[in-house]
């Protein structure tokens, strides 16, 4: 005679039906995510300040100090906001790019893929990883820079919105770039022909007044120029262009990279073929 026990026969054999948010998984991809960096903080965090630092030595250097000044600024007063900015947006983009790339390459991008967790939770981790990396560098590199020369806050909550949307758009940028690139060097041709001209070109090193007009308005289209100004405008008081427009521009290009980056995750672009 053959016994049925219907209590040793699970009925959750087949797939998980996954509804709403898997809060649990985006947690752990976030918590990947923070920890591979947190993990190589040396590389990650402090080779990045030291960075700055170099930077605002040299020039501190060639543009003779405090001696110029930028308005009625000091010209290291107006300098060491741009600096930070920068810092913490090219980690942003490092973070996303570096992470989707080295999954491709060894092959453990399927450990992403395989879980029960859907394109919005796997953007959200990465996006929320990057920003973690670039925040963390920012606060490293203003503690060591007010040790060194002083700052002062004139508007927390420029700081941190402005900190916030920029992090968010290089991360943005840095999670499709990742997704697009096959190899390293096609991370490398979108830092050295659109990342880091775009940074250099948004206000970073001088104030966009001192351009000719025409390039004024050419500098007015990049949106790494108001993340840059809006940024400083929270340590100085002081903006070369209009906050709201910049907030505007800033919030339009994160939902159009970002809408990019997600359909890129959610059709398997390049991560699933």
């Amino acid at each position: 005679m053959t016994k049925t026990n219907n209590q040793t026969c699970p009925q959750s054999l087949g797939a998980r039906d996954m509804k709403g948010v898997n809060w649990v998984g985006l947690q752990t991809l976030i918590k990947k995510e923070v920890s591979r960096f947190a993990s190589v903080y040396v590389q990650t965090v402090v080779a990045p300040v030291i960075m700055t630092l170099l930077f605002y030595a040299v020039f501190a250097l060639a543009f003779g100090g405090n001696t110029r000044t930028i308005g009625d600024l000091p010209y290291l007063t107006f300098l060491a906001p741009g600096l930070v900015m920068m810092t913490m947006v090219q980690n942003a983009f490092a973070n996303t790019s570096s992470s989707l790339m080295i999954g491709k390459i060894s092959d453990t991008i399927s450990d992403i893929l395989m879980p029960p967790l859907s394109a919005f939770e796997i953007f959200w981790g990465y996006i929320i990883g990057g920003i973690c990396r670039g925040v963390s560098v920012g606060v490293s590199a203003i503690l060591v820079v007010a040790v060194v020369v002083g700052v002062e806050i004139h508007s927390f909550w420029h700081i941190l919105g402005f900190g916030l949307l920029g992090n968010m758009l290089l991360s943005s940028i840095g999670l499709a770039a990742g997704i697009w690139s096959q190899r390293f060097d096609h991370i490398a041709a979108v830092t050295n022909f659109f990342v880091t001209p775009l940074t250099f070109l948004s206000g970073t090193f001088y104030s966009v007044t001192q351009l000719p007009v025409g390039w004024q308005t050419v500098a007015h289209y990049n949106p790494f120029f108001y993340m840059i100004d809006g940024f400083r405008y929270g340590f100085i008081g002081q903006a070369d262009g209009d906050l709201t427009t910049g907030i505007i521009i800033l919030v339009v290009a994160n939902i159009l990279i970002g809408s990019l980056a997600f359909w890129m995750l959610k059709t398997g672009y390049r991560i699933k073929s």
